[in-house]
Order: structure tokens, then sequence, then C-alpha cells
């Protein structure tokens, strides 16, 4: 059989191009058993999963629902990710770059789950002090290093915490798939984390570990498994060199919840995404700093994001973003130079370059300044991949700056969508992105004068001056 990778559909030959998704060379051969699964692979699986009762089709209103239990990772930036803590019973995949510190995530998050107790609570609720669970059993499951390696590597990130955690974490060296399940009913735990999905295998499928039949096969059981009243699941997956999640596109549909761990190599940050989640908003953003000692969790990002010494240098403007519920203080960097052979260049990295040149269509056509014979860099400082709209105000500061070689005020901040008419249009939740300006010492501040509507100015603790129009914010800053 042939499978796309893309979106899995099958094919009994082989195609050029995907039939359903219209993908060129996605279409890959995995080998189909020429006998049924094992009656002892069967019997297992039944063994493990019984209890099961047939499923029927139930009226709606008769359906009883309570709130959703939740493990507490004791982690507030994975926390925010997963929508208030991992719900039991879910699928969980984590996708991310070779060492970009994935199984450092897991392996630290589960030493500390029992640094002060850690409980299960239902989401946006309290529950009472004798309904809480002071234990969380996890059984960690590897299918790349050794228990030795493991032990090494927790030594390294918390060598205090392993006393804590007793014999509340396991540690499990095995693929096979048909042996983690009975594992897993003598152990009994409440969270399980495979490491990685692409080295299990099942007897179920006759073909190599990590082949698209195997990864598929592997997930789907992992699925029934958790959704028939077992623990909660976390998986871990490689990305290919596209930057996508390794294995059929059907993986990412079969799980609840798609995490991706980005960031470079060559940078401290850490960024950690919810591309897909069942229990939770997928606009959040979790932000980690790369240490000795494993990752640190950055509380206030806007700091760190903000470089030390702007007085003087053109080109720099400073936007207030809301990235999920968290505003953030983002340094928008621009560079315009003369075309060095002829054809003007625009790039932009953290920004969609497709809105960049729409944002400098603006600007020669509504203010009047002629970028056509000149190229435009423009860079989100820190690594940051921004889509607030609010960031074109910046943007279009700190290319006019650099044009006319003159630095905005390191004290000045902005926020505003610009139109192709050249207004300046309301954003959400300005008055977050204001509090957060004048926490970081900010004194003014330019804003969408239609979004100042029911906000108590004099209150406010900075000044606001409120624009309209893309020339009204170029004589503010530039005069």
């Amino acid at each position: 059989m042939y499978v796309c990778e893309n979106c899995g559909q099958e094919a009994a030959k082989w195609v050029g191009k995907c039939p359903g998704c219209g993908q060129w060379n996605t279409m890959k051969e995995f080998r189909v058993g020429g006998t049924a699964p094992s009656k002892a692979s069967n019997a297992r699986l039944r063994m493990v999963l019984d209890g099961e009762q047939q499923n029927r089709p139930t009226p709606v209103r008769d359906i009883q629902t309570e709130a959703e239990l939740r493990i507490d990772m004791g982690d507030a930036e994975l926390n925010r990710v997963l929508g208030g803590g991992l719900v039991r019973g879910s699928l969980v995949l984590l996708g991310g770059e070779p060492g970009i510190g994935k199984s450092t995530l897991i392996l630290q998050t589960v030493l500390r789950l029992h640094e002060r107790g850690r409980e299960a609570y239902p989401s946006h609720q309290d529950i009472p002090d004798t309904d809480r669970r002071n234990e969380v059993k996890v059984l960690y499951v590897s299918g790349e290093e050794s228990a030795r390696q493991i032990k090494l590597r927790a030594d390294r990130l918390a060598p205090s915490l392993q006393e804590v955690s007793g014999e509340s974490l396991l540690i499990l060296c095995e693929t096979s798939l048909e042996a983690i399940y009975e594992h897993i009913r003598n152990v009994q735990p409440d969270l399980v984390v495979i490491d990685s999905i692409q080295t299990m295998q099942s007897e179920a499928v006759e073909s190599s570990p990590g082949s698209l039949s195997q990864i598929r096969e592997c997930a789907a059981s992992l699925l029934k498994y958790a959704k028939s009243g077992g623990p909660a699941i976390m998986l871990i997956g490689h990305i290919t060199k596209e930057g996508t999640l390794a294995g059929p596109k059907v993986l990412e549909h079969i799980v609840d919840c798609v995490l991706q761990f980005e960031g470079d190599q060559h940078y401290m940050y850490r960024i950690l995404r919810a591309a897909k989640n069942r229990f939770g908003s997928t606009s959040e953003l979790g932000i980690y700093e790369m240490q000795q000692g494993g990752l640190r969790q950055v509380s206030n990002p806007s700091e760190l994001l903000l470089t030390d010494g702007r007085e003087g240098l053109s080109g720099i403007a400073i936007c207030s973003a809301i990235e999920g519920v968290r505003p953030l203080l983002i340094e928008t960097q621009a560079l315009v130079s003369t075309a060095a052979y002829g054809t003007a260049q625009r790039s932009a990295t953290g920004f969609d370059n497709r809105r960049l040149g729409m944002l400098l269509a603006v600007l020669e056509k509504r203010v009047g300044f002629k970028l056509a014979q000149k190229d435009v860099f423009l860079n989100i400082a820190g690594g940051l991949r921004v889509t607030d709209p609010a960031m074109d105000l910046s943007v279009i500061a700190a290319v006019l700056s650099s044009n006319v070689d003159a630095a905005i005020d390191t004290d000045t901040c902005m926020c505003g969508e610009v139109g192709l008419s050249g207004e300046i249009r309301p954003v959400a939740r300005l008055e977050q992105r204001i509090a957060e300006a004048r926490k970081l010492g900010f004194r003014r501040m330019l804003v969408p004068a239609q979004g100042l509507k029911g906000i108590d100015r004099e209150h406010l603790g900075i000044t606001l001056v409120p624009v309209s129009r893309v020339t009204e914010a170029v004589r503010e800053l530039f005069g």
C-alpha cells in the first residue's frame, strides 16, 4: 500500500501527486501483512481493555457531564498552554526539532510534580482539601535512551528532587506496545510519557518501527486505551526537514492536543505553542530559557525581549502585542538601504512577508515615502513569530525611523492596526496593553483614537497619544 504522509490518503499503487490533498511526492510505501494479527496480541489487548462497554446511541440530554479532572504539571507555562493542566484520559503530542529540549522539558516536569505535593483539580473550580491528591504516579517509557542515560540527565536537571519522587516516577525502556500495556496495567500510573512515538512498534503491524503504518497503529491504539478509562498519555514526536511532525498527518488528527516546541539552538529562548487543543485555547504561548540546569520558566518575557541601550538607535520601535491572553512588549527592528542589485528586496523574520509588502505600499501611497528602490529588512527581536495585527504601527514606525535615520524615543511604545486607506484601526484588549507598557516604565504610548472609548485616561499613569491616521503617527514620532 501507498499512504500519503500529509493527509493519510491510501492508494494501491504509487502516484506522484496525492489525489486527496494534491501534494507532490508524499506517497510512501509500507507493507501490508498477509496474515491476520496474532491471537496472542489480540487477546492481550482485549485483556487490557476489558470492561469496555458497547457503545450505544444516547440522547444528548441523558449524557452526564462533570468537571474535567486535570493534573497540575507544576509548570505555569505548560499549564497555561494546556488550558489549565493535563486532562486525565487525554492524548497529548509534543513535537520539536532534534536537540531543542523536548525530553528535557518533560523529564524536569515529571521530576518536579512531587516537589510540593501536586494535586488533581477540576478545571475552573476549587475542591475541598479532603479531595486533593498529593501523589501523581508517572511511568516514563523511553525507546531511545537507556535507564542510565535518563538517570544522568535527571541528576543534572533536578538532583534534589529524585528522593522526593520516590517510587512515584518509574522508568521503563521498552519499544513493544503490547509489553507497555502490560506494565501500565500492573503499575496503574496517572500519567504515561512515551519518548518517542517513532520508536514504538505493535505486533499487529508487520513493518519496521517509525514507518507510517506503525506510527498510525500505535497512536490509534494508545488513543483507544486512554479514552477507555486509562491514564493521560504524553507522546514525544520528531519533526521532518520540512518542519512538520514525522509520520502521517492523521497522527495530528488522532491526538487531543498538539504542542510545538520551537526555538533556535543558537538562542537561549524556547517557545511552546498549542497547534491543536481540544481542552483549551490554541493561542496561548509559553516561554522558557535554556540554562545549564534545564529549562527555566520566563514569567515576564517583556523585559527579556527588549534590548538595553536603545538610545540613539534608528529603526527600532516597541509594540505592545497580545499573544493568547498574555500582553508582551516586542521590539521591532527594521533596516532600509539602497537596493544593491537594482531589484529591491523585502525580507521579514518573525512577521508575515506579505503583510510587510502591504504596509510598505500604504507608506508609499498614503504617506508619500518612496521605498520602491530600497531594500527593506524586518526582524522581530527574540526569535518570536507574531501574528497580532497591532504590530502594524510599530512596523511602519521602525521602517520610517530607519529610512530617515532618526531614532524613536526610548520611553515611547505603540499599538494599532493599519488599514489600506492609511487609517489606524482599534485593537482588542487595549487596557491590558497599556498596563503592560506602564509596568515596564514607558511614559508615552500611541494608540488608535477609536479605541479609547470608556477608558479613564487620567489615572493610567502613562500619556496616551490618540492617532487615527498614519500621517498623524509620523508627526507625533518624528515631528
